[in-house]
């Protein structure tokens, strides 16, 4: 099995890129279960990294039903380090437009049934998320973004809601009234479930819709998330390629030991069952 550190979460086609090699095509069982579809490992101008469709390949998965906890554990596995993730987002607020690109800095979880940690039944944990995005990996692709002349906005704060229906607009204009920048029902739980697991995270957004709350747009519709989604497709391939040669650096950042003091269950205690299942993700334990 072909290992690599840089892994990309997000549609199918990512990895479609000029020039790429498909080096390997690889489904993981792990003790979480399998992840949405086979990993694509490829090679783009001499790096390789993995290529995960979030959904499966032909978008067969709901949000709500993603097995995040298998996806996160099996880039684990193959030895990842940094996760890009690419995302649709809707708008709340009207500098932030249709096709913009977007790297928010702080989330907030509406999301409602939804296994967000890899700890529980017989060893309990706690991971720090004041923070939720890697800082480092943020430079890097702000950097990446820049060089590629994206419209981007930075600073904003991304409001994960369960789905897959789309807001109200009550809840779209309360969404408003907090300050948030832009909506998604994706990032959560793969940013908490990617800390806990030691391995950087950052999340691109890509502007398809103003969601519900202006009142002088369409409401979101699936045509119309899909439709500018497809066009940026071919921005986010031009990101990739830039970014792969700039992420394989060494770390230097809090993630890699962010699940260092985190077990708070007496070590005499822990269910022989979950050491083993964790020993996938921490091999020292």
């Amino acid at each position: 099995m072909v290992k690599t550190t840089i892994a990309f979460i997000g549609g199918t086609g990512l990895y479609d890129i000029e020039g790429s090699k498909v080096i390997d095509s690889v489904k993981i069982k792990t003790p979480w279960g399998y992840p949405s579809d086979y990993i694509t490992i490829a090679e783009i101008d001499g790096v390789t990294a993995a290529f995960l469709p979030r959904h499966g390949r032909g978008h067969r998965i709901l949000p709500g039903e993603i097995n995040f906890q298998a996806n996160i554990a099996a880039l684990k596995i193959i030895g990842v380090e940094h996760i890009v993730a690419f995302s649709a987002v809707g708008s709340l607020k009207e500098k932030i437009k249709p096709l913009d690109f977007i790297l928010p800095d702080q989330i907030i979880d509406r999301t409602m049934n939804r296994k967000s940690t890899f700890f529980g039944n017989g060893i309990a944990g706690h991971i720090a998320f004041a923070d939720p995005f890697c800082t480092r990996l943020h430079g890097i692709i702000e950097s990446a973004l820049k060089e590629n002349k994206l419209t981007l906005h930075t600073g904003e704060t991304l409001i994960c809601m369960e789905g897959p229906a789309f807001s109200t607009r009550a809840e779209s204009r309360l969404y408003r009234s907090w300050g948030a920048g832009i909506i998604n029902m994706s990032t959560i739980p793969e940013a908490k479930l990617a800390r806990e697991a030691e391995i950087c995270y950052a999340v691109i957004c890509m502007s398809t819709d103003y969601d519900c709350w202006k009142e002088d747009e369409e409401h979101v519709t699936i045509d119309m998330v899909i439709n500018n989604l497809s066009t940026n497709a071919v921005n986010a391939k031009n990101v990739i390629k830039t970014l792969v040669s700039k992420i394989s650096t060494p770390r230097t950042c809090a993630c890699k030991e962010a699940a260092r003091y985190s077990i708070v269950t007496n070590k005499n205690m822990w269910d022989k069952n979950r050491l083993n299942s964790l020993r996938k993700l921490f091999p020292n334990l």
